[in-house]
């Protein structure tokens, strides 16, 4: 989460478990589509304990029921191989990448050595994804502030996208999913989606974060509206104390998310893929927290509130 949780603080005044098929005790319509899609369960290599190598942090998510890690930007080449076979010895899989520079360098930029060293961070994230076996890299496609107008963030970024990331993500066979991150862009699902339509490319996708958009808008309403545009999906809850005007980011299932109509909403539109929680480390023995995570989305894929007493 790096600097994508420091951004988002700095603007407050704050294969073991194997696949999971949801099953329901009553067969309804929603409950028979909910049951036949096919939702791999995964954790951001951030939420796993620092301290402890590749190889122990990935056991760690494995036994506490996750079948897949998110990995971020590594630039040391032995540090990768490391992970590679970390991975390949823990059964844990790599399923995407979050890029790490679209903060500090933005494509939307309009100076052009910026926009060189975003290209060349994402250039290595794709090389990660290709080394690791991921098959998506997550990129904050823009981001609007007083030097970058909405139409030139807009301009900007798809060009950059196109021109100078495309080739090679189409060459590895990458999916580049960008998301909407309180960058100040991408401020609607119809606006998302269509700038992912504009680029009438199978490479580029959405990824989509539940608790992103609470703040102005619902999640299942951005699920059904982007659709089979999603590659990837990231979980966290969010909760807004309206009195102070000051919100935080709790754990699933504890915030202001309604869980159980998102669930229906991805199974309305037969979401079959890797949903990743995005959540802080958590107090307390890393283990016991993971397996806590673990079982609150269980619960969210099985239907129900996230919520474990």
């Amino acid at each position: 989460m790096g600097d994508r949780r420091a951004f988002l603080k700095s603007i407050t005044a704050a294969a073991v478990a194997g696949t999971v098929r949801p099953a329901f005790a009553a067969q309804s319509s929603t409950a028979q589509k909910t049951a036949s899609t096919t939702i791999h369960k995964s954790t951001l290599i951030s939420m796993l304990p620092k301290a402890l190598s590749y190889a122990d942090r990935f056991t760690m998510a494995r036994d506490a029921g996750f079948e897949a890690v998110e990995m971020q930007t590594i630039t040391k080449d032995e540090e990768a191989a490391e992970i590679k076979e970390a991975a390949k010895k823990s059964g844990l899989r790599i399923h995407s990448v979050m890029n790490m520079d679209h903060w500090r360098l933005p494509i939307s930029s309009g100076d052009p050595e910026v926009v060189s060293g975003s290209v060349k961070g994402m250039e290595t994230s794709l090389r990660n994804a290709a080394l690791w076996g991921a098959d998506t890299v997550l990129l904050v496609p823009a981001v609007v502030d007083a030097q970058t107008s909405y139409k030139d963030a807009w301009t900007r970024s798809q060009r950059v996208i196109r021109e100078r990331l495309l080739p090679m993500a189409r060459d590895l066979k990458v999916i580049i999913a960008v998301e909407e991150v309180w960058n100040k862009f991408l401020l609607s699902p119809i606006e998302f989606a269509k700038y992912v339509d504009e680029f009438d490319s199978p490479w580029v996708k959405a990824y989509f974060d539940v608790g992103n958009v609470v703040f102005y808008g619902f999640p299942q309403d951005w699920v059904r509206t982007l659709g089979p545009r999603i590659a990837k999906v990231h979980l966290k809850d969010f909760k807004l104390d309206r009195q102070n005007g000051q919100f935080t980011w709790p754990n699933i299932g504890e915030g202001d998310i309604d869980w159980p109509e998102v669930r229906r909403a991805f199974a309305d539109i037969n979401y079959n893929g890797y949903m990743t929680t995005e959540l802080s480390r958590g107090n307390g023995d890393p283990a016991s927290y993971l397996k806590d995570v673990s079982a609150r989305l269980d619960r969210f894929l099985a239907g129900e509130k996230p919520v474990v007493s």
